[in-house]
């Protein structure tokens, strides 16, 4: 059985679900989590592309463009530190031993190496729903999470309020 579940949590508004699906899979199996956020420009509430890799085309930006910036990022990441200590709070209350880790990164390939790095069994992580153009132009990180993770996967889909909540799909990655 799962002993050691990494969960990938993003700002979006299915976090919840993901998080409080590993949860209840942690205490059912004695499991150990990690709650992972990676930090993404792309994500979000985040403040967007770092304006310095923007300085080529507009070498003119003031410095205190580059502070507001900073002080935004440092305010997204502060944000997502919170939201991992409150997570981890309510593991803890439930009796599920917790820990947390924040990088920032690129999604998936952050989410494969982590849960390798820490020697996890299980990754759950939550799918957006993304088809067609909106996948190609904007990738799908459990997609890449399912076919590159070195452990089994558990995709949390999103629940429509017109219907019955599915059924999380497992899939298992072979190394």
């Amino acid at each position: 059985m799962f002993r050691k579940i990494l969960v990938a949590l993003d700002n979006s508004t299915h976090r919840h679900d993901v998080f409080q699906k590993a949860l209840d899979l942690a205490s059912a199996t004695d499991a150990s989590l990690m709650l992972c956020h990676v930090l993404s420009a792309y994500e979000d509430g985040s403040p967007g592309i770092p304006i310095r890799s923007y300085q080529a085309y507009y070498p003119i930006l003031e410095e205190s463009t580059w502070r507001l910036y900073q002080e935004r990022w440092e305010a997204f990441e502060a944000q997502g530190i919170a939201q991992l200590q409150q997570e981890l709070e309510q593991a803890r209350a439930v009796g599920v031993k917790a820990e947390f880790t924040q990088v920032t990164g690129e999604p998936a390939a952050t989410i494969c190496d982590t849960a390798q790095s820490w020697q996890a069994d299980l990754i759950m992580v939550g799918s957006h729903g993304r088809r067609g153009i909106g996948e190609l132009l904007l990738g799908s990180v459990s997609n890449y999470v399912m076919h590159h993770a070195k452990c089994s996967v558990l995709v949390v889909h999103r629940s429509s309020s017109t219907e019955a909540t599915p059924a999380p799909a497992a899939v298992s990655a072979s190394a």
